[in-house]
Parts: C-alpha cells; structure tokens; sequence
C-alpha cells in the first residue's frame, strides 16, 4: 500500500517547526500528509478539501468548514481545550472530534503555574528587570508578603488544579477551590476548602485560573471581577486566555485594584494571528507577567500530544474507536 491509498490528512495549522512525527505515523497508515499553516477558517476550507480528518492546533473550524468539506470524518485537536472546534456542528455533520486528556501536560502545567506565581509573588521579574537597568535595592520590590498563612485560590478542580495544590502546599498558603462540577468530598480529601466564587474572588490572595473556557467562563473576570479583589491580590491565568477581559485587567494593573498578574495566554491568542503585533496594554505594565501560551510544554509533553492528535484521526479514518472522543457520533 501506498502513502496516498487511502487519502489525505491536513494539519491546518501548528508552531512545532516540522511535521515529522505526524508523517511518520500517518505515512506509516497509508494516508498522505498535507501540512498548512492556516490563520482563519476560510484558509481552512481552501485547502482542507478533499481530506478525510483535520489536525489543529489554533485554527478554528466551524459550521462554515463542515458545510463546505464533506470528507472531513475526524478533526483532531492538539491539545485538551476544544473551543475552536464547532462541537454541535461536527456532530450533525457525523464528524468526530478528539482531543488529548489531560494528562498529557497536567505535570508541566502545574509547574508553570506554580513558577508563575512565585515569579509574581516575589517579584522575580521585576527585581530583574531594574537590576539590568542598574538599580541594585531590595526596595524595588516592595511591598512582598510572606507567602505562608496567606489564601491561595483555585478556580476549577480538576486533575491539574489538584497538581497545583499539591505543588502549593508545602509553602504554607491556606487552599481553597470553588468547582460546581467536581463534589466537595472530593475537595476536601485532597486537604482543600471547598468556597463559593464570591468567596474565592474575595479571600484570595493569590487566585489561579485552571478553568476551561465556556460560555460562562467568558470574560468571567472582567472589571466587575477584578473590583472585588483584594489590591495584594495577585491573580494567575494558565487557563484559556478569554476567561480574562484583558483591557480590564491592564486597568486593574495600572491602578492597582490589584497587585499583579502573571499569564500564559493573551485574551487574543497571538498564535492565532498571521501579522500579531505585540500591542497589547499587559505588555507594557511591570506587574503583568506574560508568557506565550507555553505552560503545557516540555519536550516529553510535545513529543506525546503531537503523537496522540495523528493516532487519533487514523483511528477513525481506519475505522477504530478514539481513545479521546469529544462527541458521540453514529
């Protein structure tokens, strides 16, 4: 059998710099590879005809694509979150979607989380950047709060959050989490207090996002949000960049409605961008620590999700069940 003989595979779009492990694994199942670097879902469909399953890492894919590429019979996510895949779509149009669970990056995300709170807490960057400048004082920095007895929030529970406590602990901080989807009992088992949104919002003085973004998470901290949080408060993102207003944020920063904020994602998502320019208000502030959506990396994690997203669409193609199925398709 040929590498053409049962049809084309497209990756719409990735930042890994070459497609090897991809093509080894797809080539080696018959299919041929075709690799894009696709900035908008019109791109998509121009060169996704004709291919039997989608791989994607930022490129949304919507009602529009599915309409207008009958073939596609699998759309593989590199990665966990699935908010740039139209799921209702691609369930009436008979095509699975897959992802990669979470434990494929759960240990690099609640080490950067965790780095990204200390960098924040201590102000690691800021003492960096003025020692450069020449400017050698401890008072740069001030003021700093000792971390122990201090309120570390957690917004969600699932698997990484519960890395991240358990990271956190040892530095003394009091856990709290709120989770409408994950039971109290399993809250407090893991040695955390379960605590209403208000509550978290209000208490913390470090809050780390570890939330998927969805309808209700949108914007979840906009100015609202930010207002009923404590000025010492230091607010840590490693979730999906949206969950966060980022013009309210910059204002929450500048004025210091809160003390600082340490992100792995911009609202916008540069990656997203053909021509991103690096505008973006955060970018300007000392307290706003900004890193480029790269908590999930390591190279054992790369190496692993861009293996997982190529299994996946063989399997459907070649008739198999995924083993990270995001729908339910006949």
């Amino acid at each position: 059998m040929t590498h053409t003989d049962r049809g084309t595979i497209m990756i719409a779009d990735s930042d890994f710099g070459d497609a090897d492990i991809e093509r080894a694994i797809i080539e080696e199942a018959g299919f041929a590879l075709d690799v894009r670097q696709c900035k908008s879902e019109e791109e998509v469909i121009r060169y996704g005809r004709g291919a039997g399953g989608i791989l994607t890492q930022y490129a949304h894919i919507g009602a529009a694509a599915m309409d207008q590429l009958p073939d596609v019979r699998v759309i593989a996510r590199y990665g966990t979150g699935v908010d740039i895949v139209d799921i209702d779509a691609a369930t009436r149009h008979g095509i699975q979607v897959t992802n990669a669970p979470n434990d494929w990056c759960a240990e690099e995300v609640a080490d950067h989380a965790i780095a990204l709170w200390l960098c924040a807490a201590r102000k690691i960057n800021e003492y960096d950047t003025a020692t450069r400048a020449g400017e050698w004082q401890w008072q740069t920095g001030e003021p700093i709060w000792r971390l122990r007895g201090r309120v570390f929030g957690l917004l969600g529970f699932g698997a990484i959050a519960e890395l991240i406590a358990e990271r956190a602990r040892p530095f003394g901080v009091e856990l709290r989490s709120h989770d409408p989807f994950v039971a109290e009992e399993r809250v407090r088992a893991a040695g955390v207090r379960p605590v209403s949104f208000d509550t978290l919002v209000e208490e913390s003085d470090y809050l780390v996002i570890q939330a998927p973004l969805t309808r209700d998470t949108y914007h979840l901290f906009d100015r609202a949000t930010l207002a009923r949080m404590k000025p010492s408060a230091v607010l840590v993102n490693t979730a999906r960049g949206p969950i966060v207003e980022d013009a309210a944020l910059a204002d929450a920063l500048a004025h210091r409605t809160i003390a600082a904020a340490a992100l792995d994602d911009l609202e916008e998502e540069p990656a997203k961008q053909r021509d991103w320019r690096p505008d973006n208000r955060l970018l300007q502030l000392p307290n706003a620590i900004v890193t480029p959506h790269a908590a999930y990396y390591s190279e054992q994690s790369l190496r692993t999700v861009r293996a997982v997203a190529a299994e996946e669409a063989v399997r459907v193609l070649t008739g198999r069940r995924p083993q990270s199925p995001v729908n339910t398709v006949g």
